[in-house]
Order: C-alpha cells, then sequence, then structure tokens
C-alpha cells in the first residue's frame, strides 16, 4: 500500500502523520518544536520524527510545514537540505503557514490568519498561476503581533508594571503569577531560566485567555489589542488580493483562535463569519503530499482524511 508523509512544525510543537491513497491517516504523532531559531539540534529531531516513515517501503511523497521556511535564507536552505537527505521520496519544505492556508480552503482561495506561537495572513484566490502573499511572520523580535508570543509577552509587561504601580493592574498581575504558581521575586527567574523562551511566554497566552474569559477586565484589553493586530493582517491580505470591496472569505488556524474572546473579536471586527477550516495544518500538508504524488485528491478523499484526521486526533 502507497503512503505519503507530513510534517507539521510550529513554534511550540511538531505533528507528524501518515496516510493512504484513501486518505486513511495510518499515523498520527506529536513532537517537540523544529523551531530553527530555538536550537542547532532541530536537524536531529526532524529525523527522529521522520523515523517510523523510513520503514514503509512505498513511501510516495513527503510535505514538510516548516518554521521560518522561505523568512531565513540560511535555514530554509538547511531545512530543504536536511529533509531531502532525511527521505527516500520526493519531499516538499513549505512554510508552516502556507500548509495551514492549504488545510483551511483545500483547494480554494481566501485569506488565512494564523495566530499560534507566531503570527502571519497567507493568501491566495489560489487558482492556476495566481500570486501567493504573506503578510507579517516578522518573528518576535519586532512581529508576530497578534500571535501567543505577542500576548504572553504584553501579559507580562503588565504584571510587571502591576506589581510597580505604574498603573492599576496589580489584581490582574497576582492573577497571572497564582496560575503560574509563582511570587513576585520569582518572576524574572523563571523567564530567564526557560530553555525555549519564545515557547515558554506564548504558553502564557492561555492563562490570559482564561482570565479573559472570566471577565477580567486588562486580559481582555490585551486580546482586543490582539485581535486588532490579527485583523490588519488580514485587511491588509484581502487589499492585495483586491478584494478589499468584498465581504472577506477568511479563515483561521492556530491555537489562540481557540479562545471564543479572540475567534469572536476577529469576527466582529472583519464583519463576516470565517469559513470553517477544511482540514487542520497537518492535514493540508497531507493533502499537498497527495498531489505531490500524483493521487487523485479529490472531494471524497479530503472527506475521507478529514474523519480519519478527526479520529486520530482523538487517540493522540
Amino acid at each position: 500500500m502507497a503512503f505519503v508523509l507530513a510534517l507539521d512544525a510550529g513554534g511550540t510543537k511538531t505533528l507528524m502523520a501518515m496516510a493512504n491513497e484513501q486518505g486513511a491517516v495510518t499515523m498520527l504523532r506529536s513532537g517537540p518544536s523544529l523551531d530553527p531559531t530555538s536550537g542547532a539540534d532541530w536537524p536531529e529531531l526532524f529525523c527522529q520524527m521522520v523515523k517510523p516513515a523510513l520503514d514503509q517501503q512505498a513511501l510516495q511523497a513527503a510535505v514538510m510545514g516548516m518554521p521560518f521556511h522561505d523568512e531565513l535564507k540560511a535555514l530554509s536552505q538547511e531545512q530543504d537540505i536536511v529533509a531531502a537527505q532525511a527521505l527516500p521520496c520526493p519531499v516538499l519544505v513549505q512554510n508552516d503557514v502556507r500548509v495551514a492556508f492549504d488545510g483551511a480552503f483545500a483547494g480554494t482561495g481566501g485569506v488565512l490568519v494564523l495566530a499560534g506561537t507566531g503570527s502571519m495572513a497567507w493568501a491566495s484566490l489560489n487558482k492556476t498561476g495566481d500570486p501567493h502573499f504573506r503578510i507579517g511572520g516578522w518573528g518576535d523580535s519586532f512581529g508576530d503581533e497578534g500571535s501567543a508570543y505577542w500576548i504572553g509577552r504584553e501579559s507580562l509587561a503588565l504584571v510587571g508594571r502591576g506589581l510597580d504601580c505604574r498603573n492599576e493592574t496589580k489584581t490582574f498581575a497576582h492573577r497571572v503569577l497564582a496560575e503560574m504558581s509563582l511570587r513576585p521575586d520569582e518572576l524574572i527567574d523563571w523567564v530567564y531560566a526557560q530553555k525555549n523562551r519564545r515557547s515558554a511566554i506564548a504558553a502564557i497566552a492561555r492563562i490570559t485567555g482564561r482570565l479573559a474569559e472570566a471577565g477580567d477586565k486588562d486580559a481582555q484589553v490585551i486580546l482586543g489589542r490582539a485581535c486588532d493586530c490579527l485583523v490588519e493582517h488580514a485587511n491588509a491580505a484581502a487589499r492585495l488580493l483586491g478584494t478589499a470591496d468584498a465581504p472577506m472569505r477568511w479563515s483561521y488556524a492556530g491555537g489562540v483562535f481557540e479562545n471564543a474572546c479572540v475567534l469572536n473579536g476577529v469576527r466582529d471586527r472583519i464583519g463576516s463569519e470565517p469559513h470553517i477550516p477544511v482540514l487542520p495544518p497537518i492535514g493540508g500538508a497531507l493533502l499537498r503530499a497527495a498531489q505531490l504524488a500524483g493521487w487523485r485528491a479529490d472531494d471524497t478523499f479530503i472527506e475521507g482524511l478529514s474523519m480519519s484526521l478527526n479520529k486520530a486526533f482523538q487517540s493522540l
């Protein structure tokens, strides 16, 4: 039986999946982030993630969604080389946001807004020859507005100001610290002791999200600002597509959108309901891999892949 392989490597974790020609997922596993800016050991971690696929004699193609691909030239070249050397089949390495776009729209077009550890919008009408546009994705040093990292960083900044009595956010500060099981004097040590500081700070976004849903006004303000940033991405994408005067066809990906305050806030600001993602990002990578293998990746394949992925995620 023939198989394809897919990888969705974000800033916090990595998913690896395999599927057959019927769209049935035969393997789904999770592993650590392959963020090339967070450590030099990512090639070894990559090889460990894909090792189970090497036992499959009928591996037809692979699509790897990798962070920072096509953003940092030297790292992108290294990602291409590592993937090609590790796998005995045709391999396509793409930006992780591109495979999220492919999953969300499954062959059609629109604006994909991703807010995970980082943030970016990806847009295309997605017909043959149509250009693809990327908005944002400048990284945590001077971008990633509206991302989990951005929310976590803004939350920590507000905690610091509250503890110093520079503003009236001491209640928010103590709520965040309680969720983190930290005393005020432990916060700096905690931040600078993190091996993957970007991922650790991004995780604080979930705390801010829970506080916002519980009615904390300061948390709600932070998430509201995140929504503003993400909608700025989406509106820029629509202008690049030449569709700014029409109702936006948009979708979403990334853990930040699991928070209802963010999803509803972005929806209300855009003014149209989102296109529910057809497939998750790992499904987008599997779909592209099936196309790369020359399979008939039609609606029946996509429907089967969606159902099989949903089942596989339940046991992950």
